[in-house]
């Protein structure tokens, strides 16, 4: 039996849920890339604020291209459950902010009719870095653009200012350094390609604000699934498991009304940027650390990893000598508590975090995460120890040794390997113009501990 509106009375008691009726709200955000972080996320904040009073937030979400979250969420109306599984246990909740699931090559007049609702406030975004189709220079893509989330955009601000919509809060969550502001310039690129019209209403109308977030969300296993079906007593295809924590940090620059989700833990500040800072450098940077690293000493999961004392010892190294040193952090930011906690999530053995999923698509994370950290250090004439560590145990897993490489780029990666050998390929990624040369670019001594580090 699988979950659906017609079952819920059938949960167990001990089963949160949401308390408003779901067909009686308008859809009021549409969100591209369905995935599981969106739904134990933005999605989880706007059910618990839908559940505080907060009425027509409904989400419609879009997948560009897989059908594969449609076919599991449809049969269930929408409907998924998020467990938190912490020390104490685990807390299960049916999401209900879920209206419909678009898969947009598919059925792009339903995802026009979404977008283009009066209803329609705000979209938002969690397509991962390479979702934003950026060339090595940031700037846009045309030929990959087309591909992604821009034409459908764009057709949709083009409509609504002919029709004297109200514009729109395009509010990225993706892991890139001042997102919102990235959105704006590629999509304003985009527009004065294929919409010029619509430039001027765009910049006038709309707001594109700056987001930060954070929640560890591990793939879900069929194990998972089938432990939670033994719980519940229904089979849940579009189940998510999460940690108890969540952050959300966003600029307060809104085109509309917007959800009361600083109601329920989201903070609404001037600035984000020291916030993301301390997430990509610290969490996100210590996490992919941790992936290359603990793989090649046999790791599977992030607990087995940070459980590890010598990579313990790195990774703290990593977040509180090298990455919390690299940048300002705001006013009352604690970043040694900030750590400390980072540390308890890490070895939260419920989580099951696989390493593998965190190493996946590194070219697109490690000038976020890494490079960024590493210029702020060469600027002072200071070394980064623990993040050369990494940065070598990356370049050995992109050689492709030990299996296939999950990376937009891994065929070129693997084509530099094989001209530049062990003695250049240092320079061909970090030197004078080498492949990352624009995020951060190594010096001779550096080059040269590299390429020592590679043996």
């Amino acid at each position: 039996m699988r979950l659906s509106p017609a079952i819920l009375n059938l949960l167990p008691p001990d089963v949160a849920r949401f308390d408003y009726d779901r067909d009686e709200q308008k859809v009021g955000i549409v969100h591209f890339g369905l995935g599981a972080f969106h739904r134990a996320h933005q999605a989880w904040y706007t059910d618990l604020a839908m559940s505080g009073g907060e009425r027509d937030w409904a989400i419609a979400g879009a997948s560009l291209r897989s059908d594969a979250v449609a076919r599991r969420l449809d049969p269930q109306g929408g409907l998924y459950t998020l467990t938190e599984r912490g020390a104490a246990g685990e807390a299960t909740r049916v999401v209900g902010a879920l209206r419909e699931a678009i898969v947009a090559d598919r059925s792009p007049e339903r995802l026009a009719i979404a977008l283009t609702a009066p209803s329609t406030r705000i979209v938002s975004f969690t397509v991962t870095e390479k979702g934003y189709a950026r060339r090595p220079d940031g700037s846009l893509d045309l030929e990959l653009a087309g591909r992604s989330f821009y034409p459908h955009l764009a057709e949709c601000l083009r409509q609504r200012m002919r029709r004297n919509l109200p514009g729109l809060t395009l509010l990225s969550c993706d892991n890139l350094p001042r997102n919102g502001e990235v959105l704006a310039r590629l999509l304003a690129e985009w527009l004065a390609a294929h919409a010029p019209d619509t430039v001027r209403w765009f910049d006038g109308e709309c707001a594109c604000p700056n987001s930060m977030v954070d929640r560890i969300v591990p793939a879900a296993t069929e194990a998972d699934l089938a432990a939670l079906e033994g719980r519940l007593g229904v089979r849940d295809e579009g189940a998510v498991f999460t940690e108890p924590f969540s952050q959300w940090i966003i600029e307060n620059r809104f085109a509309g009304p917007r959800p009361g989700w600083d109601r329920h833990g989201a903070r609404l500040v001037g600035d984000v940027a020291p916030y993301e800072t301390a997430k990509l450098r610290m969490l996100n940077g210590a996490h992919s650390a941790m992936a290359y690293l603990g793989l090649e000493r046999g790791h599977g999961f992030v607990d087995q990893a940070i459980a590890d004392e010598e990579l313990r010892a790195l990774v703290e190294r990593l977040m509180l000598e090298e990455a919390a040193t690299s940048f300002v952090p705001a006013e009352g930011q604690d970043l040694r508590r900030y750590a400390a906690d980072l540390i308890a999530r890490f070895a939260n053995p419920a989580l099951e975090h696989r390493l593998a999923q965190i190493a996946a698509d590194g070219s697109e994370k490690i000038p976020q995460r890494w490079l960024e950290t590493l210029r702020a250090h060469d600027a002072r004439g200071e070394r980064c120890p623990a993040l050369l560590e990494a940065l070598a145990s990356w370049m050995r897993y992109v050689r492709g040794d030990r299996g296939a490489v999950d990376d937009p780029m891994a065929a070129h990666l693997a084509e530099l390997w094989r001209t530049a050998g062990r003695s250049g390929i240092a320079a061909a990624l970090f030197g004078p113009g080498g492949l990352f040369a624009d995020s951060w670019r190594a010096g001779e001594a550096t080059l040269a501990e590299l390429t020592r580090k590679l043996a």
